[in-house]
């Protein structure tokens, strides 16, 4: 697989993530049904070709009917585009190629796209509106730290007295984000940009992926997802004739969490010395036992695929059930932290003018 990859050049493509995100499902999904009503790849490439809006994919699909026409198999013109079509996508394609099974690999292909963008779209959605109000709140903050408060801070120096111990804060918080604003803003984009390049580095990517997998909730449901998700891709690319060797190391590379890649590896290796799966996933950081339970009778039954459907489908049904319970209790949480920030900042503006009598007296 290797060899040939790298005989093949690698040929850009303008708009790979709107490509990935709305032209790869839906290509997937028509080229199995023109193949399965009898029409040849030439001839479904050459129609997808034509009525393709995305300039972009356009050229993609150009490219292709022109390896096709050159007498080269369709699996190896999809790799000049690796950018799009990932080592899953290529494995299970050049299996289906081979077994004779083409067209009913691209179906299980596009069923198992689409299953991965919708459980994506529900963690986002869900991961969206706290991400919004806390935005807001931030904004609002910021606001009226910066341009409020001064205002309040020039009255609060004709009362006379001490302030209390909340202004007193906030006014000096104020003071020093206006004086050093210059200052704060260049270290924030800093810090971002430095926390981006450790996390893109091997070994940041590992401990930031072991983090958030022991955050409460949170962790819990990564974990989910990402088990989930090997087990729809493991179950597919075994039903359509790849190796479990490659399918370990293809779905291991395409889980997207370092730690569980990890282990996956491990098992992998566990199966090149001659265990079963199930042995060899045993006793693995974050693999947990119930989908290791379930493999070893599918091991058991023959109809390991099967099992493996019914494990993703367990996590996927868990994560969901999830997700509408985080959203659930949510909404009140993030109102009450909304409320408390804002509430804070308003009371320790209006603290003098509570005891202004006081004062004045």
């Amino acid at each position: 697989m290797s060899t040939k990859t790298s005989k093949i050049p690698t040929l850009r493509v303008q708009g790979v993530g709107k490509i990935i995100k709305h032209e790869l499902i839906p290509f997937t999904r028509q080229t199995a049904s023109m193949l399965n009503a009898g029409m040849s790849i030439l001839a479904v490439i050459s129609t997808l070709e034509d009525q393709c809006a995305h300039p972009g994919f356009k050229r993609v699909l150009c490219v292709l009917r022109e390896s096709i026409e050159s007498g080269m198999p369709f699996s190896d013109g999809l790799r000049h585009f690796p950018q799009i079509f990932d080592d899953m996508y290529l494995n299970m394609v050049a299996a289906g190629e081979k077994s004779g099974q083409f067209a009913a690999v691209l179906r299980r292909l596009a069923a198992m796209l689409d299953a991965s963008a919708r459980l994506v779209r529900k963690v986002k959605s869900a991961m969206a509106y706290p991400t919004v109000v806390l935005s807001i709140a931030l904004v609002i903050a910021g606001g009226l730290i910066t341009f409020v408060v001064p205002v309040f801070t020039e009255m609060f120096e004709g009362f006379g007295s001490s302030l209390p111990g909340p202004t007193r804060m906030l006014v000096s918080a104020s003071k020093f984000i206006r004086k050093y604003w210059y200052v704060l803003l260049p270290a924030i984009v800093a810090l971002i940009f430095m926390f981006r390049k450790w996390k893109a580095s091997k070994a940041g990517r590992y401990q930031y992926d072991r983090l958030i997998l022991k955050l409460p909730i949170f962790g819990d449901l990564i974990q989910k997802v990402a088990i989930a998700r090997f087990s729809r891709l493991f179950a597919q690319m075994l039903v359509s004739g790849v190796p479990i060797l490659d399918a370990m190391q293809v779905v291991a590379l395409s889980i997207g969490n370092k730690v569980i890649e990890e282990s996956i590896l491990a098992a992998r290796d566990g199966i090149e010395q001659g265990n079963t799966l199930s042995a060899s996933l045993e006793g693995k950081p974050y693999l947990p036992i119930l989908m290791i339970r379930m493999i070893a009778a599918g091991e058991k039954s023959g109809r390991i695929d099967e099992m493996l459907d019914s494990v993703a489908d367990t996590y996927d049904d868990e994560v969901e059930t999830t997700l509408a319970a985080l959203t659930s209790l949510m909404e009140p949480l993030l109102m009450v932290l909304l409320g408390l920030i804002i509430g804070s900042i308003v009371i320790a503006m209006y603290l003098p003018i509570f005891k202004l009598s006081t004062v004045i007296r």
